[in-house]
């Protein structure tokens, strides 16, 4: 493990991976935040101190919250395949400055990402991101598929 560690684009692949994983990770607490600024509770637990009417006013959803939770989600959709296809991708071998453009603009992507989607910023800022991401996976993808193809 090491040894593998000291390859550059494998270093750079745990740099890049680390930060939008742990921008990922951090959405939790940020809609924890938005559940608690905003008094908008999914489950009985949540409010089993409060009082009858108390809890009819904090069960329910609140748009913010909700939009919070979708940019998690698709985080969840999009980091985790990142993950996959960039460590397999700094495995086949690319040059580093290749690589580095894929992991940065994937970076930055994801992060654009939230701001769009959290700041609700108009369309296609999201879309735009969101795809610019999708086409660095693909692209990472296919170099593996074209280094490595065994049928």
């Amino acid at each position: 493990m090491a040894e593998l560690m000291e390859n550059e684009v494998v270093r750079a692949f745990s740099t890049y991976a680390v930060i939008v994983v742990v921008k990922m990770l951090l959405m939790g607490p940020m809609t924890g935040y938005y559940r608690f600024t905003r008094g908008s509770f999914s489950n009985e637990e949540d409010v089993a101190r409060k009082s009858a009417e108390e809890k009819k006013k904090l069960l329910k959803t609140h748009p913010d919250v909700e939009r919070v939770r979708r940019c998690h989600h698709n985080d969840l959709e999009n980091i985790i395949p990142f993950v996959i296809v960039g460590l397999l991708y700094a495995l086949t071998g690319p040059e580093l400055s290749v690589a580095l453009l894929h992991f940065r603009i994937f970076a930055g992507a994801r992060i654009f990402h939230t701001i769009a989607y959290i700041g609700a910023l108009p369309q296609p800022s999201r879309a735009l991101s969101w795809v610019v991401g999708m086409l660095v996976t693909f692209s990472m993808a296919y170099r593996v598929l074209n280094t490595v193809l065994f049928l």
